[in-house]
């Protein structure tokens, strides 16, 4: 069974264009890395629910979606390997991101599947 990174984070609508380019030069160095996937989403049925819901779990503004995200890799212990070499990797350093979402707001955490049909 795969591990699986999966990633909430609100994104202004003014700033799609930028996060798109900087979800594909991440996806890119992932991928060039070992992960098995990368799946970008930008919300389209996302509904502000009354108690929970995407939206609120990240507390998006009314100019802002939500971007959903998962990676996935052979193994916790790839994935552990991976993102080591992620956060040294030249391509991704920097601030970049920090002009196109609020990093604050972001969920993140890993997953073992149980389950892949």
């Amino acid at each position: 069974m795969t591990y699986v990174d999966g990633f909430l984070v609100a994104v202004p609508k003014s700033n799609i264009e930028a996060y798109k380019e900087l979800a594909r030069k991440a996806g890119d160095v992932w991928m060039e890395l070992g992960a098995l996937s990368y799946v970008e989403c930008l919300g389209d049925d996302v509904p502000y629910g009354e108690v929970t819901s995407f939206p609120r779990a990240v507390q998006a503004a009314d100019d802002e979606t939500v971007v959903f995200s998962w990676i996935t890799y052979k193994s916790r212990e790839d994935r552990d390997a991976i993102i080591a070499k992620v956060m040294a990797d030249p391509r991704l350093q920097g601030d970049e991101w920090k002009s196109i979402f609020d990093g604050k707001r972001m969920i993140y955490g890993g997953f073992k599947s149980f389950l892949e049909l």
